[in-house]
């Protein structure tokens, strides 16, 4: 009986994922054409940076590359990186003819999280340097842009009165780790925030990706600016949703898709430590740091992606035909969701039988954020700690 109830709620529970959540495992929002518009705004680039001398040329230079065809300054806030990241910043942009700006960062404030108050300060630049400037492109330092990127994102805003248009970065899914775990990423972003939900403006879904945002300023400021999350670890979907629950007059549509080949993030991801800090990082946040959503994640991941395989592979032990077939079915549904992820990276389709694979990797990441959280390590990124 027991067993019954486990097979028939993880199908019910998959069945519930294929139907009832936007469809959003079709991984169909893209980005796509828009028209032209009559006159293209000026729009001001902020990078917060902190130790990126890996990554930072390659991306500066996609910028100074872009064909966008109206005013474009990069703003680089360096904030207080040891490598020389602002130096190598600077050289890939020195025959470029875009402007870079770069900021010292000041010292931390009490209460704000390192990129929030490095983009605060940028934010600010920017209002200086372009104080007509009607879009703000956020965007992170391990992030290159194909060079129509960003004119294909503020066609968009404009075409579609958007506040925010934000596209998940094609990610690094190099190596054993980067193959298994990436796509996953993906998926289980897409499953957390269905993008189909998040774009209509009826739902009170809302993410973002914070390697590229586009926004409006005036709908950030009218709705309290950075400050009002200046705390947050999660600071994309927390900007997302300030900007779209925001009770203002300023445009409050957001859009979110997934990147082809049009931005890409050069964040080594071939070791597992990579992939596990980035979402330890985070997981228990995303839990709202209770334990008792914790408990429930972990039982809910247990009934998702690890339930159906124990109960085929332990059939010859229990013999339960109906269990078999209800798990069964509850591991072919899962592998069908998964196919447009696998496929947007390129990867052979059997790969998305491994999911339950990724499943249990990830459930282990969500319980280590929970324990780095009471060890008083909690968000730990590029040497800080938000306890």
């Amino acid at each position: 009986m027991t067993l019954n109830f486990i097979a028939v709620l993880s199908l019910a529970l998959w069945l519930y994922l294929l139907l009832g959540r936007g469809f959003y495992w079709r991984a169909r929002e893209r980005l796509g054409e828009a028209p032209a518009p009559a006159r293209w705004p000026e729009v001001v680039a902020v990078i917060p940076a902190r130790d990126e001398a890996n990554v930072i040329a390659s991306s500066i230079a996609s910028h100074m590359a872009t064909d966008y065809p109206g005013a474009f300054t990069v703003v680089l806030v360096d904030d207080g990186s040891e490598d020389g990241t602002a130096a190598i910043a600077r050289a890939a942009a020195a025959d470029a003819p875009r402007r870079l700006e770069i900021v010292p960062g000041a010292p931390l404030e009490p209460g704000w999280t390192g990129k929030l108050w490095a983009m605060q300060q940028g934010i600010a630049r920017a209002r200086t340097l372009a104080p007509q400037a009607r879009y703000l492109l956020l965007t992170d330092a391990d992030i290159v842009h194909a060079p129509s990127a960003l004119r294909r994102l503020i066609a968009k805003a404009e075409a579609e009165n958007l506040a925010l248009v934000s596209l998940m970065a094609r990610l690094d899914d190099r190596g054993l780790w980067g193959s298994l775990l990436i796509p996953a990423f993906v998926y289980f972003f897409q499953q957390l925030y269905p993008f189909p939900l998040v774009n209509r403006p009826q739902r009170p879904e809302a993410a973002a990706a914070g390697g590229c945002m586009v926004v409006r300023r005036d709908a950030l400021e009218a709705a309290g600016g950075v400050e009002a999350i200046c705390g947050r670890l999660i600071d994309d979907c927390a900007l997302a949703a300030l900007i779209k629950n925001a009770r203002t007059p300023s445009p409050r549509r957001i859009w979110i898709g997934l990147a082809d080949r049009e931005v890409e993030s050069r964040r080594d991801n071939r070791r597992l430590s990579s992939i596990w800090n980035m979402v330890a990082r985070t997981a228990f946040e995303q839990l709202r740091h209770s334990t008792r959503f914790l408990l429930g994640a972990a039982i809910g991941m247990t009934l998702l992606y690890l339930a159906p395989l124990a109960v085929i592979f332990s059939f010859p032990l229990h013999r339960n035909a109906y269990a078999f077939a209800l798990a069964a079915s509850a591991y072919g549904i899962m592998t069908l969701t998964y196919l447009p992820t696998i496929r947007l990276y390129g990867a052979p389709a059997w790969k998305a039988a491994l999911l339950p694979v990724a499943g249990l990797f990830y459930l282990l990441m969500t319980l280590s954020s929970a324990c780095r959280y009471w060890r008083g390590a909690g968000g730990m990124w590029k040497g800080r700690s938000y306890a």
